[in-house]
């Protein structure tokens, strides 16, 4: 959808100046400030005010040009209902060259300006006028289209790299160049502002004779405009045209409604007839000279003019009709039935207006690389015919002369009757032209677009290895782009071109060379989920904490623990600081293990505005698409910041809830209260094994075991009897290996010479019926020699273990080495990764700097293949431990510690955030940031069964 800007009408009236309204001023800086300035008090008391110099010499159009470059702001508007990007108004311009060259005469910085237009810096949006003091009217660079940085030089130094305002278009100002004399000092040395200068061309010389109170006899007279005098004869009037009697006859509505109609005839006319100037003068020479390559020529000729013959064929026979209707009339009475049955085959306009961005970098690539090409655009665009308008002036106007009809039209029906056909007809052509409009502009904006995202994917160079961004993916969209400054400087290494497309932000730098123009990336591409924006002065501090963290550092006294549920289900931006001298700083921080805080500078208090609201926009836009995941609370308001939450797990089918903390063990239900039923220090584990009605508890490295009964929130009982199944546990693990229930504990060695660990299985004992179980448990727990768990297998390991997976056949050890196999039948072990697979070498690589995390089994049948998941990467292998699905890999974006998987998505949990990615392409799906993150529980495939915890600095108690 366009942008919300009022729409602009050429039929509204606007300020615009000519050569002849000027009247000279004198450049001298003592000499002119008070003429620049403005006029002062003279009894104004203190000192007089201390008046600016202008920001560069206004007499060089190339020192002008590269200011005004800077300082302008472009945005997206709307002019005759079509939308063009990246544009001022005229208003705007004289606005920014008058404060340029710091004086209040509008006429003088319209007169700069115009000479900034004659040297084609930038032009009309329809390429009709040259520049005007109007809000109405639309400018827009000449921008190039070929891949490549900026070329605006510094005003601070002599190299040829930009120092201006971030989102702006590529500029090439290397072409503005000349001297605007009438802002030129005089060459006599004796010329002064109080005495008349005997040069009659003195810059000086109208203000020296008006302080002297002299007659200007002498001097250089202007004569009037060419272009004024050429408009004034070619007046074309429907009151002209007709007999005297028979406009007499008319009412003053009736001619004003004649009038449009017969600037609509004749206007449509002129169409047609460019339309035809188009084929006769550009593409049948194109098509018949030697310019192109015989095979080339076809092919260019389609995509420069694309299907301007289709266009032609409507308007030349809706231009035929209404020249008939009007040949039969003199005062026509109607024109909505010509319109009517002619205006539903527009259709082509869409097409041809989505194609102007190929069809206007096409000729623009050709006639930079074509020398003989080159030379006939020169000479053809000098021929009378032309008119003195380039080529992209004609290919513009189809889409111009489309925005122009309804503007007609409702000026035809402002003064037509109530009686006339055309009072029901009118408003139909309109609504109608106004939907091919918007198509225009829909399809226009896609086709550019994509148009960008290609040239710049062409133009990508990477230090290493590139990374996909997938930039040609269907509704991969660029938010914007523009150089911002690294440093404070003017600096050429200081520049960087910064990219926004809607999933990441890409930092990069302008490359030159033989092979062409590029932009080589400076810093790894940053998701816009782990971006964050401000506007202070300098980066934010080192602290104690992860510089990546989302939340603001305070003290720990203010923590507070949250525990939540993660589920599937289908801010106003920093208050903007003071200017600085060195520009206007945008703190970029990065979450994650590539992140930090960086801080660039725009140009402009409104470029770093747009810069920051356009990022910030995007980033709300991927909250609000990526609903693929929320947190639900489990606890709110109960857990202080003393009482640290280690672990989760849950029994009768998740409605109730087992909490292990630093104080003990807690029970309750989701969202309501909870009881203390152990007190046991620094519980780090917990789980429960339903069916054989036990609670399993890790409390100061022993695993014990309680029965069902000590989760009964009645019991008062001060000492639960237990069962110790092991000391000096690190960890344990229940899962399930053919078809047997086992619980796995892992012993490291606490010696840091000696990595190794020991692994032993239990197996719960069958205890008969339940009443038996219940009757078997409590005497074990008095003291009787019923035992719980018998003794599987247990197995040394000769480096430190820290994770555990019951796959089907095998128990998968994740280790300092990666994942080994382990058959608990005979105890074999063996390598997860096939050494012998070339494709794994950058696993091999790591050695012992891999720390897995997880393995999961996905897919059914034969057709499974198991995502293995380490800290750095996670990636695919098949049953006999080859890469499975070549190319696809994961890089996380944070430093894990567990990874979880909920089909279709696995979810890794960084100490600052959430990474949910789909398993099936590895895309990012969605960042849920936070502080301490950790992940408590976890059932593979089983909704609502992962359970989190964070830390939040906001308040003592809080709620997710």
């Amino acid at each position: 959808m366009p942008p919300t800007q009022p729409k602009i009408s050429r039929l509204q009236g606007e300020r615009s100046q000519s050569f002849s309204s000027y009247s000279p001023p004198t450049f001298d800086l003592a000499a002119r400030q008070p003429a620049l300035q403005g006029p002062t008090s003279a009894g104004a008391l203190g000192p007089p005010a201390v008046k600016k110099p202008p920001i560069v010499y206004p007499a060089l159009l190339s020192r002008v040009a590269n200011a005004f470059v800077q300082r302008i702001t472009t945005s997206s508007r709307i002019k005759d209902s079509i939308e063009y990007k990246d544009c001022f108004d005229g208003r705007d311009a004289v606005d920014k060259i008058a404060f340029i060259i710091k004086t209040t005469d509008r006429n003088l910085a319209l007169l700069l300006g115009r000479a900034l237009d004659a040297q084609k810096l930038f032009h009309d949006v329809t390429y009709d006028h040259r520049l005007r003091d109007s809000v109405n009217e639309l400018y827009q660079f000449r921008h190039k289209l070929i891949t490549g940085g900026p070329r605006i030089r510094s005003l601070e130094s002599h190299d040829h790299r930009p120092s201006y305002l971030a989102s702006e278009p590529t500029v090439d100002t290397d072409t503005v160049n000349g001297v605007f004399t009438l802002l030129t000092d005089c060459y006599s040395s004796t010329c002064t502002r109080d005495r008349l200068c005997y040069s009659i061309a003195c810059p000086r010389r109208l203000e020296q004779q008006s302080r002297l109170n002299l007659t200007p006899n002498g001097g250089l007279k202007r004569a009037l405009s060419r272009a004024s005098s050429k408009e004034k004869k070619d007046q074309r009037l429907w009151i002209t045209s007709v007999p005297k009697d028979v406009s007499d006859a008319c009412s003053s509505d009736e001619k004003k409604r004649q009038e449009v109609i017969f600037e609509l005839i004749y206007t449509e006319k002129d169409f047609v007839n460019d339309l035809k100037y188009l084929n006769d003068k550009w593409i049948t020479p194109i098509r018949n000279l030697d310019l192109l390559p015989e095979s080339r020529r076809e092919a260019f000729i389609d995509r420069v003019f694309y299907n301007i013959k289709d266009v032609y064929a409507v308007n030349s026979k809706l231009g035929e009709a209404l020249l008939k209707r009007q040949a039969t009339y003199s005062v026509i009475p109607e024109v909505g039935d010509i319109f009517l049955e002619h205006v539903i085959n527009f259709s082509p306009f869409v097409l041809y207006g989505a194609n102007q961005i190929e069809a206007k970098y096409e000729f623009e690539h050709e006639k930079n690389t074509n020398s003989a090409f080159s030379k006939f655009v020169e000479e053809t665009e000098r021929k009378p015919e032309s008119r003195k308008l380039e080529l992209n002036g004609y290919l513009t106007k189809p889409t111009t002369r489309l925005g122009r009809y309804p503007l007609l039209l409702e000026a035809v029906l402002k003064y037509t009757p109530e009686d006339s056909p055309d009072k029901k007809a009118i408003p139909k052509v309109v609504s109608i032209i106004k939907d091919f409009l918007q198509k225009v502009n829909l399809e226009s904006g896609k086709c550019e677009n994509a148009f960008n995202l290609r040239q710049i994917n062409k133009g990508l160079q990477w230090k290493s290895e590139p990374m996909e961004l997938n930039l040609l993916a269907k509704d991969r969209q660029l938010i914007m782009k523009g150089p911002l400054k690294k440093k404070g400087t003017s600096s050429e290494h200081a520049d960087l071109y910064v990219f926004v497309f809607d999933h990441v932000l890409l930092l990069t730098k302008e490359k030159k060379g033989k092979g062409g123009e590029g932009y080589k990336v400076h810093k790894r591409p940053i998701p816009l989920e782990l971006l964050t924006l401000s506007t202070m002065e300098e980066p934010i501090t080192k602290s104690s904490r992860r510089s990546s963290s989302l939340i603001p550092h305070k003290s720990s006294s203010h923590a507070s623990t949250v525990v939540s549920k993660i589920t599937p289900t289908s801010g106003p931006l920093s208050k903007i600081t003071s200017d600085s001298k060195s520009g206007y700083p945008i703190v970029f921080t990065h979450m994650g293990r590539y992140g930090g805080s960086f801080t660039l500078y725009a140009t402009t208090h409104a470029g770093r505005k747009n810069w920051m609201d356009k990022i910030q926009k995007q980033i709300q836009a991927l909250k609000n698409k990526a609903d693929s995941w929320k947190l639900l609370p489990l606890s709110e308001r109960f857990f202080s910041s003393g009482n640290k939450v280690n672990c989760s797990s849950t029994y009768d089918n998740g409605r109730q809830l087992v909490i292990g903390t630093d104080a003990g063990v807690f029970v309750g239900r989701p969202k309501g209260q909870f009881i203390k039923i152990i007190p046991r220090e620094r519980v780090s584990q917990v789980d429960v094994l339903e069916d054989e009605r036990i609670l399993l508890v890790l409390a100061e490295k022993q695993l014990l075991a309680y029965g069902f009964e000590v989760m009964d929130p009645n019991d008062s009982t001060p000492n639960k009897r237990f069962k110790k199944l092991g000391s000096s546990v690190s960890f344990f693990k229940i899962g399930v290996w053919q078809n047997k229930t086992l619980v796995g504990l892992v012993k490291n060695s606490v010696n840091a010479l000696d990595q190794s660990s020991t692994v032993k299985t239990l197996e719960p004992i069958e205890q008969g019926g339940s009443k038996k179980n219940k009757h078997s448990l409590r005497t074990m727990l008095r003291g009787g020699n019923t035992e719980l768990f018998r003794l599987y297998k247990d197995f040394y390991v000769p480096r430190e273990t820290n994770s555990l997976h019951f796959l089907r056949n095998t128990l998968c050890v994740g280790c300092s080495k990666g994942f080994e196999l382990i058959d608990l039948t005979n105890l074999n072990t063996q390598e997860l990764l096939d050494v012998n697979d070339p494709t794994l070498d950058f696993v091999h690589k790591k050695d012992e700097n891999l720390k897995p995390l997880a393995i999961y089994r996905v897919g059914s049948g034969d057709s499974f293949s198991f995502l293995l998941c380490y800290e750095d990467f996670a990636f695919y292998v098949d049953k006999v431990g080859r890469r499975a699905r070549n190319g696809w890999i994961i890089h996380w974006e944070g430093v894990p510690t567990f990874c979880a998987l909920s089909l279709p998505y696995v979810i890794a949990f960084d100490p600052s955030f959430i990474e949910i990615r789909h398993v099936e392409t590895g895309d990012l799906v969605q960042i849920i940031p936070g502080n301490n993150i950790r992940c408590l529980y976890h059932v593979v495939n089983q909704p609502g069964a992962i359970h989190v915890v964070m830390v939040c600095f906001r308040r003592r108690n809080i709620r997710i």
